[in-house]
């Protein structure tokens, strides 16, 4: 798979990332996943489990690896993993994330998965867990789901902090999610602390059901910014057992549906790296077919995307399992 530049944040990548948010917990909101993981959860099954995915990510050529302090034992594994892999690893671009705690006790049935904070105490003490587990190969950091409620965009100690730790070098980025995406990605863009902006890079929600973020994703393209999609199959909907909706365009281009949710997301000019969360080697495989399908974007005209809000509602009512 051919290495591209993430914009103009220095770093290398490739147009398909592995997202590791489905591969370092028990639990996650993605419709079928009781049965590609089955009942065995167990810390050493699914450190297992994350490796072999790993591998064929490495195998299929792929140069971007996403993870967060939220996603249970995610930089765990990958630590475990980069060190298994020595040299053949050393080339792996990683980004994580801070500003969210793992809360479910290796639970799938708990009360409360992850607690949000976003402040310089958080911030602090997340990133030096990040760097004991993944040290120099730990690349690009971001804030986990910046709203504009949160208030961290106006925080201008953890804004000041940010900046610090881009001039040593790290890559400062922010994921968002909701119905409200674009707003904060243009409320980030308008910042300014110490004559200087402290972001290179947003990870944003687009898929072929919530476009919304599109516009405000290519401004920050625009304005140098590496650009990361998440949940281009929306969690499954858009997938082998989703609802359908892109069924008519996989049968067009003789692929899978997946293949085709991940196109979608490739086909934006706007858009660096695709995220897929595959949680086994074969639906890598098939996310990666992506590369070969050629979509255009206008052949998504006929998917008719959902309003933000009832998006976002009916994704909250996904179930964790």
């Amino acid at each position: 798979m051919r290495r591209i530049p993430l914009c103009r944040t220095g770093l290398r990548v490739t147009p398909i990332g592995l997202g590791l948010a489905a591969l370092g917990r028990p639990g996650y909101l993605d419709l079928g996943r009781d049965e590609d993981l089955g009942p065995d959860r167990d810390v050493e099954v699914m450190e297992r489990r994350a490796h072999a995915v790993l591998d064929a990510a490495l195998d299929l050529g792929i140069g971007y690896v996403d993870a967060a302090r939220s996603y249970g034992r995610a930089e765990e594994f990958l630590a475990s993993w980069l060190e298994r892999r020595g040299d053949d690893a050393a080339n792996v671009t990683v980004g994580s994330k801070w500003g969210y705690t793992y809360t479910a006790g290796w639970r799938v049935d708990a009360a409360v998965h992850e607690v949000k904070d976003h402040s310089l105490a958080t911030l602090r003490r997340q990133l030096a867990e990040s760097r004991d587990l993944l040290g120099g190969q730990l690349a690009l950091y971001q804030i986990h789901s910046a709203t504009l409620e949160s208030g961290v965009l106006e925080d201008v100690d953890v804004l000041r902090e940010l900046g610090r730790l881009r001039e040593t070098g790290l890559v400062i980025g922010m994921s968002v999610s909701g119905p409200r995406q674009g707003e904060v990605i243009r409320r980030a863009l308008e910042i300014e602390l110490d004559g200087a902006n402290p972001f290179g890079e947003v990870q944003a929600t687009w898929n072929p059901l919530e476009p919304s973020a599109g516009p405000a994703l290519a401004a920050a393209h625009h304005a140098g910014w590496g650009v990361l999609v998440k949940e281009a199959m929306a969690n499954g909907r858009l997938g082998p057992r989703g609802e359908g909706a892109l069924d008519a365009l996989a049968d067009r281009h003789g692929t899978t549906v997946d293949a085709v949710a991940i196109a979608a997301a490739l086909a934006q000019p706007w858009a660096d790296v695709v995220l897929s969360g595959a949680v086994t080697p074969d639906q890598l495989r098939s996310n990666v077919a992506a590369l070969a399908v050629g979509l255009e974007a206008a052949e998504l005209a006929d998917v008719a995307p959902e309003p933000p809000d009832v998006y976002w509602r009916r994704r909250s009512q996904l179930g964790w399992a």
